[in-house]
């Protein structure tokens, strides 16, 4: 029973956090972003007491369920774990505690959060390492499925689904991403929770207090027949079945071992109730039945195959479709934008200053995954890599658009009012008179002016060898940094006229 509610909410947190993740029409924030900052590292950059407390709490007296229940990347362990051990007899083995790794990685990772090293918070933080991969790898294969459903629904007039656009987002983020899959599901492959075990710092801080857990599983020494079974099945590798001892330090409650148990040795309980009434459940060998039952069980399921294949052919159909389209009414291929070289970067409004970004952000990849108008993408700085920033190739900052500061978890971008927005100062715009069409192609533009929404740009006269012309002139003290004139000049690949960052934000 034990086992069957640990799978059933485990189950249920990680769907909701992938789809919180995977959503890019925003709607799922109102319901699941509460999901977000139950997690332990960013309740504590948040300086979320009450949630901090109630974790710790709830370890104390069950012990490291969170790491089972409510972390995502602890339950995508057990899935991954659970495939690698399909087909094996002896999964697991004991294996002693490897204390100084875990405290010295514990230690560094409290020094670099001290010292705002965000980089290296983010790549250890094991909330933020499961969004990255949510963010880069499963939400662009989510998003080639609703583009599918979209072109289809197009072709029978439909507008139940609308594409969206895939594209990367950050090389360095992506890397970072796909070489954490890569460790996590080999570890956990090969040997359960190692990354929990070893590595991961909120585990191993939470394993001071799970230590001294009211409930506990507890050996049966009289009941126990020293098979080994418990040991062979515990993807934590704390089960020592030979000394009838269990490191609780290291004991996520999976309940795996209490369900391989044949003699009923094996009990979640209070140490005062460690020998409870055994049980009228025997060990029974397998039947013929079963065994053949098994043997059915694992043969290939060709029907599912073929579904999957069905849908991979439409998919691929669908995007050379996409491909090959004509633009309608014969129109020439506009080239990419190409983001500038900005001397500082520009941080989400919420955020205050660089600093405050990256003493509080992990990189979780929420926001970008979030972001609605294509504006955030994360950081390739050394010192910030994987935090968000703000440029304008595919969109700019609506005045209306407050999700990024909705959905953080850590208080990173603190939640601001969609009426107080306008009068943040992100940054300030910046006219390059070599780009501008103005003067490069001799015509008549002003399209800058005509959107900045703050009016922060005048056409104002400039004399030329060949008469005179209206070039832009900004007020950097109206001017909030939005990106509209930088995303909208018709200049390419480089925009005549971009935005440079502000250290702190200004509030006016």
């Amino acid at each position: 029973m034990l086992k069957k509610i640990r799978i059933t909410l485990a189950a249920v947190v990680f769907i909701c956090i992938t789809l919180l993740f995977l959503d890019f029409t925003g709607g799922l924030r109102h319901y699941l972003g509460w999901m977000a900052k139950i997690q332990f590292l960013p309740a504590v950059l948040a300086l979320n007491f009450a949630v901090i407390l109630g974790l710790i709490i709830l370890t104390l007296l069950f012990g490291r369920i969170y790491c089972s229940i409510i972390c995502p990347l602890g339950v995508f362990q057990d899935i991954m774990a659970r495939i690698g051990r399909w087909g094996k007899r002896n999964p697991y083995s004991y294996s002693p505690a490897k204390s100084i790794l875990r405290y010295g990685v514990l230690a560094v990772f409290i020094l670099a959060l001290v010292c705002g090293v965000g980089s290296f918070v983010a790549l250890l933080a094991p909330y933020s390492a499961y969004g990255r991969i949510a963010s880069n790898l499963f939400q662009p294969i989510y998003l080639l499925g609703n583009n599918a459903l979209a072109a289809i629904a197009a072709h029978i007039n439909s507008y139940a689904f609308y594409s969206a656009d895939i594209w990367l987002k950050s090389m360095p983020t992506f890397i970072v991403a796909v070489a954490t899959l890569i460790i996590l599901v080999v570890l956990a492959w090969r040997n359960g929770r190692s990354y929990c075990n070893t590595i991961c710092p909120v585990g191993t801080f939470l394993s001071l207090f799970a230590r001294f857990s009211w409930m506990k599983i507890h050996i049966n020494e009289d009941e126990c027949h020293n098979c080994g079974k418990c040991s062979r099945y515990c993807k934590a590798a704390c089960i020592d079945f030979k000394e009838h001892k269990i490191d609780y330090s290291r004991c996520v409650v999976c309940g795996d071992c209490l369900g391989q148990c044949s003699f009923n040795a094996l009990h979640y309980c209070h140490p005062a109730h460690r020998h409870p009434v055994p049980s009228s459940r025997q060990a029974t060998a397998p039947t013929k039945a079963q065994f053949s039952s098994g043997e059915q069980a694992t043969q290939v399921d060709t029907g599912r195959r073929n579904l999957l294949l069905g849908i991979a052919m439409t998919s691929t159909a669908v995007a050379k479709a996409q491909k090959d389209k004509k633009i309608e009414g014969g129109l020439a291929k506009i080239e990419d934008k190409v983001a500038p070289e900005r001397t500082t970067p520009i941080t989400p409004p919420g955020s205050y200053s660089a600093e405050h970004m990256a003493q509080h952000c992990t990189g979780c990849q929420l926001c970008v995954s979030e972001c609605p108008n294509g504006v955030l993408r994360p950081s390739a700085g050394l010192m910030t890599l994987m935090q968000p920033v703000m440029s304008y190739e595919r969109g700019w900052c609506r005045p209306e658009c407050t999700r990024c500061s909705e959905v953080c978890p850590t208080g990173a971008i603190k939640l601001i009012k969609r009426e107080d927005k306008s009068s943040i100062h992100v940054g300030h715009a910046v006219w390059i008179k070599k780009n501008c069409v103005v003067l490069r192609d001799g015509v008549e533009c002003g399209n800058c002016s005509r959107h900045c929404p703050n009016g922060a740009i005048d056409m104002v006269p400039y004399q030329t060898p060949d008469g005179e012309v209206k070039v832009p002139a900004v007020d950097p003290e109206r001017c909030i940094g939005c990106g509209a004139c930088e995303n909208l000049c018709p200049a390419r690949p480089f925009s005549a006229i971009y935005v440079e960052g502000h250290e702190v934000h200004k509030v006016k």
